[in-house]
Order: structure tokens, then sequence, then C-alpha cells
């Protein structure tokens, strides 16, 4: 209890505090409590939370069917959700109030997290891959549209013709954020103010696109400080009547929102970065792999093994797999390269970098990813090649016509694609992720594909109404 005492010394003043789960969207479901409550909870090792944040979905229509964790027949019951301490900070735009996030426990192992726990998914990685004294470190850049809208006037406008936060085509533009200067650095001031480090904040190319590269840290670090960003963005934006919207293809005609993951091992004895080989060097331009160690090529190997079973972690929306368009920068193969920004799996090794920043960056998922999901899917495919000892093979130029050569897989064209492949018996997914996760989220997805094809849409009323 020495770290509950140090917490409650940090909030001697205080009378009340805010907690927040995640949910299998990536959605910050939380309450706020009492001081008292607080302590108590933590003294007692739990509190009760209803168990419907796992069996609805993101606009809370609950799952049909309704699956294992919450349903009626066990009456939408309790989960036990434990604070994390260690998750401990103020919320700057809230009168600094404490903010903690909790893990939910296993109703029926309470030595187990959750199975659909977001935070508990990562953990159980993580824990795995300090088995062989490695520690995952990580960075994600967001790209995001942002619209001068309210919740009242997007549901008016039934979320057609909305007004960008500023026209044009204008990438790492020095003249767009003065258009809304002080959203734009009040959002950065905030994030960080939040313990959400930012590395770069910029325009993004598209009218009113920004890209926020949140700080490299350690990879729950990161998951955390992903979800919690876009509590940021969009709690920042209310002050200023703009709804920042991280879904992943809102126009058709313009480029998606990606959520890149950089991602790279150390050695928890050494600290030293695990994926660059001990002879590499920042002046001669590598021949292929020969900077990166035998782990990073496992790592690699891993994740072009596995990724086909692991996509839904990666692009969890009906709408996700919209953004997959060649000729806007998306990965539509799975694929590494060096430094390549149109492989699914970026190498950024020297001379690119320095030798300790050595990296892979996923470019599959986009901003509507769980990031908790995605990045316990990633490090456990990794963790996959490297167990394995898979040997990374060589894959032809990107943009190769040679018939003849061993062309990579495609990546799913639809979440029902994705899901189907996801959830199959021999999928990759369940040995990585385990079978309660697979058939839990596997499931929802099902539901998020049933409700879109139920759906009549405005292009089918447009094409088909008056002239069937």
């Amino acid at each position: 209890m020495s770290n509950f005492q140090t917490i409650l010394d940090q909030i001697p003043q205080d009378t009340k505090v805010k907690l927040a789960a995640i949910d299998a969207d990536g959605v910050l479901r939380g309450k706020l409590v009492s001081k008292d409550k607080f302590i108590s909870c933590i003294k007692s090792n739990g509190l009760g939370w209803c168990s419907v944040v796992f069996g609805w979905d993101i606009q809370d229509q609950t799952y049909q069917p309704e699956l294992s964790i919450s349903n009626t027949q066990n009456g939408y019951r309790d989960l036990t959700a434990r604070i994390d301490l260690n998750s401990f900070r103020r919320i700057p735009w809230e009168s600094q109030i404490p903010f903690f996030l909790v893990d939910f426990i296993d109703p029926e192992d309470s030595t187990k997290a959750l199975c659909a726990c977001p935070r508990g998914l990562l953990k159980s990685v993580l824990d795995r891959l300090k088995l062989i004294d490695l520690h995952a470190f990580a960075g994600i850049e967001y790209e995001y549209f942002q619209f001068k809208e309210t919740p009242e006037s997007i549901k008016e406008k039934a979320f057609v013709n909305l007004k960008t936060l500023t026209p044009g085509m204008h990438g790492y533009s020095l003249l767009r954020p003065n258009l809304n200067q002080e959203y734009f650095h009040d959002l950065f001031d905030s994030a960080s103010a939040f313990g959400i480090p930012i590395e770069g904040h910029h325009t993004e190319t598209g009218p009113g696109v920004y890209e926020t590269a949140l700080a490299y840290t350690d990879a729950l670090q990161m998951a955390d400080n992903a979800s919690l960003f876009k509590l940021t963005a969009k709690s920042i934006g209310m002050k200023y009547g703009i709804i920042p919207s991280f879904m992943a293809k809102p126009h058709a005609n313009l480029p998606g929102c990606s959520g890149h993951v950089h991602i790279s091992l150390r050695s928890l004895s050494t600290s030293k970065n695990a994926f660059v080989n001990s002879e590499a060097s920042s002046s001669a331009w590598p021949d292929h792999t020969s900077n990166l160690s035998v782990i990073a090529e496992q790592f690699i190997a891993g994740l072009i093994a596995c990724l086909p079973d692991l996509i839904p972690c990666l692009i969890p929306t009906v709408n996700g797999y919209k953004r997959l368009v060649e000729g806007f920068w998306a990965a539509t193969q799975v694929t590494w390269g060096l430094d390549s920004r149109l492989a699914s799996v970026r190498v950024i090794a020297p001379p690119m970098c320095s030798v300790e920043a050595t990296r892979l960056e996923v470019r599959v998922p986009g901003a509507d990813m769980n990031p908790h999901y995605a990045l316990a899917a990633i490090i456990g495919a990794g963790l996959y090649g490297i167990e394995q000892k898979l040997e990374l093979k060589e894959y032809p130029p990107i943009d190769s016509q040679d018939a003849s050569t061993n062309r990579p897989v495609s990546l799913p064209k639809t979440l029902e694609q994705a899901t189907i492949q996801f959830m199959r018996p021999e999928s990759k997914a369940r040995i990585i992720l385990g079978n309660g996760f697979v058939d839990h989220f596997g499931k929802t997805r099902e539901h998020e594909w049933k409700l879109y094809t139920q759906t009549v849409t405005n292009w089918e009323l447009e094409r088909y109404l008056e002239l069937a």
C-alpha cells in the first residue's frame, strides 16, 4: 500500500476523483466518485462496474446476439474494476481533478484480467515479452479531420455538408494554424499538461486536418496516452466549437486518417535497443537488413505472418477499410520495406535514423483503432515471430509487375472479410491474444457489420430512388 499512501499524499485537498474504463471500441467510459469512495475502492481491491460497457457498441446499443460477458441471462452483472494507481494524472481542463484508469478482472478467476479488457490484454502480452528479457516502446501518430460544428449541429445537418476547420489542402502549413491559433496551441499545451507529451503537431494535407505525433514511451503508457489524447482533443475542441474526428475515412475523395504505430524493443537487462545489430553503422547505407538484429528480423517476419489474422485489431470499423485505397499512401498489402511509406511495415534503421532510434512503423492502423488492442496485436505478432524464430523473406518491389514473383498477401477489403479470418479456428490471433478475446471481439465486429448491411445509405437513395 506504499504506492497508495504516495497517491494520498498528492491529493490532500481533493474531494473527488474521476475514474475511467476503456471499452472494446476504445471509448472511455467513466464516473466521478468521492474521495472517500476512491479510498474505499483501493482498500477493498476494486469496485463494481456494470459489465454492459462490454455488452454494448459505440452507440450504446446492446450486441445482438448478446455476448457472454454481459447479457440478460447474467443480469448485466457487475465486473470488478481495479484502479491502477500508476495511471494517476490530473485533468487540466477540469480544475485539475485527479484521474485514474481501471482494469477489469475475470469474474471466474480473480488472478486474471477480463479477456476483453484493453489494458489487461496489452499487459498480458507485455508480461510474456518480459519472460525473454524484452520490453516494448511505442509512438503513435494520429491524423484527424476537424469541423466547426457542435454535437447538436452535426445531427441537425444529418452529418453531411459539415464546415471544415480550414479550407484547402495545406500539409505542414505555417499559415493555416494561425486561423485557429488559440485552439492549435491549447490542444498541444493541454495534452502536455495531462501527461501526454507531444513530439510533433502540424497540419496535414486536407481541409482542417491535423497530425499529432505522441512522444515515444513505454508501450502501455503510449496506449493510455493515445486513448486519452482523443479525449483531450474532443474536450478542448468543445471550448472552441470544434469537433475533431478520428473517423478513418470521412471523405471518399480525400486521404483517410491513419494511426501509424512506431515500435521497438529494448533489453530489460541492458536497456539497449534490441532491434539494432551490434555492428550497426549510421554512416553506410544498409544492404537490406544489415543494420538490424536477428530479433528485429524475426519480429518483422512475425508481423508479416500474423497481420492478416489480426486486422480487426488495427482496423475495427466498417469505414476503416475505405481508407485502404491505392494512391493515398495507405497500405493495401502485407509488406515490409526500408524507409518505404508504401509498405505496411516501414523499417526505419541507420542511416535514416540514429542507431538507438531504430524502429518499425506499422502503417496499417487507422485513427479509429483501439490503441491497446492494436499494440497488443502488433507486439504479440512480433513476439510470435521471435518465439518461432521465423525467417524474414524478401518481397519484390511494391510496384513490381512480374507475375512470376511471390506476391504479398492483400489486406481484407471489408470488416466482414477481416473478421472471418480473425475468428477462424486456425487463426494466429487465437494463439497471440487468446480464444476468449477473439470470440468476444470478433462477435462485436460481426454485430458492427450486420448493422451496416441493414442500413439504407444516402448513396442508395440517390442512385435508385427515382430511376429504379
